[in-house]
């Protein structure tokens, strides 16, 4: 029994100590890969289509400025304030899900934990991903500064079929660079992240051209993002679509 109780105590130092490690490691280096580029790579091939992965890994300062005003008008109007999870929408997300269970479950995810979610860990919605996900958010928010978060966010996304990142969907959706990207174009793309498979910013729907105007409309109330070293300011309190 004491060898058992050894090495657990064992396994879970060792998972603590690498996964701090991991997650110090990345505030510095770039993440050229993710779970999910891989997990993708095999369903095409399983599918028998071909494999596709476009990733270019470019720092924030080579984005356009509009695209982290974009994300956060779309997907998360608190993550300047916020220290990796927004309890208001977590609480609003489980009452409208009880009241109504038929529909579509509305999620309350913030871009720090997708962030977590796509770097560290596969996708899905079981209990067990959903408690290391909450970790690793925890993680990345204390040792990433909010800049790093959305450097890395922007670069792991899924932005298409076999698309990640704003550098990859700039080229191949748009011809031009992510520094190159106009306001309208990130309010575009952010349009798509809630499921970019089937949501395409190179052939948007009626549906996705107003959320792009939703959107575009916003951005309006979200500050510039601020650079590194610079205070995060206070975001307007708004009501943001959430995944």
């Amino acid at each position: 029994m004491k060898i058992v109780k050894k090495l657990i105590g064992r396994i879970v130092v060792a998972f603590f100590a690498s996964t701090i490690l991991a997650v110090i490691l990345l505030r510095f280096l770039p993440v050229y890969f993710t779970p999910l580029m891989f997990i993708r790579l095999a369903d095409q091939h399983q599918q028998g289509r071909e494999m596709k992965m476009s990733h270019t890994w470019i720092p924030l300062e080579r984005m356009s400025p509009s695209l982290p005003v974009a994300v956060i008008a779309s997907e998360d109007g608190k993550f300047l304030q916020h220290h990796g999870f927004d309890f208001e929408a977590i609480e609003h997300a489980a009452r409208r899900n009880l009241k109504k269970p038929e529909k579509r479950k509305l999620g309350a995810s913030t871009i720090s934990q997708q962030t977590a979610k796509n770097v560290f860990l596969w996708p899905g919605r079981s209990w067990v991903r959903k408690g290391f996900e909450a970790y690793f958010t925890v993680l990345i928010e204390l040792f990433w500064t909010k800049q790093r978060i959305m450097e890395v966010y922007l670069n792991s996304i899924e932005m298409g079929d076999g698309i990640y990142g704003a550098e990859a969907v700039a080229r191949e959706h748009f011809g031009c660079t992510a520094q190159q990207l106009s306001r309208s174009q990130c309010a575009l793309i952010a349009a798509t992240l809630p499921n970019p498979r089937r949501f395409s910013s190179k052939a948007p729907s009626a549906y996705m051209k107003r959320r792009q105007a939703r959107i575009q409309r916003e951005m309006k109330f979200v500050p510039a993002f601020p650079q590194e070293g610079c205070d995060t300011p206070e975001t307007n309190n708004h009501k943001t679509n959430r995944r």
